[in-house]
């Protein structure tokens, strides 16, 4: 690609009439046809234009019968962890997956049965519960440990309890933590791995935040955390979320132990999980191949943006504190100084600033007075968004 391209994040892009959740799920959940979407995660960029020529390319053929992907497909996946993450990974170490929310529906329905406990670190992405319970599952939750900034920790004690007293078979882990944005450290995700070998539970780590690193942070793969590691660890990942392309439905997993991968990619295969459609092996190659430089430009855009949330917040709105991600484009707001209960704020936010955040409540109890921010638009959008949730909050 050309280095001397320079991407328009500041470019307003209409999205009605595309089927976009973003818009008509907001103004169906909300009632309000006019709400500002500031919630689901994806991002309202134009994508690297090399991902819509390749796709392009491919519809030029006026034949859409069975395919497969080429080998250069999982090559530039390998080719990416390594050169992004250091992460070494063989092909056959690695299947397809139509999305990671599946895949995590995948691993619980192979590597447990119903009843079988399942870790979860609240506040965590909500689908991870609704997965457990949709599949009779139990669902143990080791809460994260908050600090007096905000800021959460894992509770590793914690955790070797539940481990050792209620013998869960499986912890579904997010790394980078999606809604507060850490980025576990090596060594704190060596400990998970220690204690997960030592009392024989799986560790499932989505791990699809984990490209979009911010202000110089680097991503540590839970596989890449110690040997440990590899030997009870599936990581999923998708280029969906780096690449703004989730509508691609184009995921992946990988596992390191043979004893983990032969059955479970068995069972994929059998059940015709693991074969890509065409176009989300095409996108994704192509991201991967070729969306290098987007992403460069695209991260330190989302740092201003978060640097504008929280200079706005400390300045214009300090009874809402701000909560600085270390990955991905959201941002954990606490709205507990406001005086305001739960749901007055979720209320004040739809029918008076006429926007949609997340729930905080939907990540667990432990979202309680808090809601997650997409920061993902163009920036002028963004302080029009946080004047209008500091007007709704000053008359509330």
């Amino acid at each position: 690609m050309e280095q001397n391209i320079q991407y328009d994040f500041d470019r307003e892009i209409d999205r009605s009439a595309t089927g976009a959740i973003k818009l008509d799920g907001a103004a169906a959940m909300c009632g309000h046809s006019d709400v500002l979407p500031l919630w689901i995660a994806d991002m309202d960029f134009a994508i690297c234009p090399e991902i819509l020529s390749a796709l392009k390319e491919r519809l030029n053929h006026p034949i859409l019968g069975y395919t497969q992907p080429y080998d250069s497909y999982w090559q530039s996946i390998s080719s990416w962890l390594k050169r992004r993450h250091g992460l070494e990974v063989k092909c056959g170490e690695m299947a397809f997956l139509p999305g990671v929310v599946r895949g995590v529906a995948y691993t619980v329905l192979y590597f447990t049965r119903e009843n079988d406990g399942i870790v979860i670190q609240p506040p965590v992405y909500h689908p991870f519960k609704i997965v457990i319970e949709g599949n009779r599952r139990k669902v143990i939750e080791n809460p994260l440990i908050r600090r007096a900034d905000g800021s959460y920790e894992m509770d590793l004690k914690g955790l070797e309890e539940i481990f050792a007293t209620q013998h869960p078979r499986m912890l579904i882990l997010c790394n980078p933590h999606n809604p507060a944005g850490i980025q576990w450290t090596k060594e704190t995700l060596a400990e998970v791995a220690r204690l997960a070998l030592r009392y024989d539970v799986k560790v499932v780590s989505d791990e699809i935040h984990g490209d979009l690193m911010l202000y110089g942070t680097r991503h540590v793969p839970f596989l890449a955390s110690c040997p440990e590691a590899e030997k009870v660890g599936i990581m999923l990942g998708a280029p969906s979320k780096t690449f703004n392309i989730p509508g691609m439905v184009s995921s992946w997993c990988v596992v390191k132990d043979d004893n983990l991968r032969n059955g479970f990619f068995g069972w994929l295969e059998a059940n015709e999980f693991s074969s890509p459609t065409m176009m989300a092996a095409i996108a994704a190659e192509a991201a991967y191949n070729h969306g290098e430089e987007w992403l460069a430009q695209l991260l330190p855009y989302i740092e201003r943006n978060v640097d504008t949330v929280m200079e706005f917040c400390a300045k214009e709105m300090p009874e809402v504190k701000a909560l600085r991600p270390e990955a991905s484009f959201l941002v954990w707001l606490d709205f507990t100084d406001t005086g305001l209960e739960h749901d007055e704020i979720v209320r004040c936010l739809v029918d008076k600033a006429h926007v949609l955040l997340n729930d905080g409540m939907m990540f667990g109890s432990q979202g309680r007075n808090h809601m997650r921010l997409n920061v993902g638009m163009p920036r002028h959008k963004l302080i029009h968004a946080l004047n209008l949730i500091k007007e709704a909050i000053s008359k509330s």
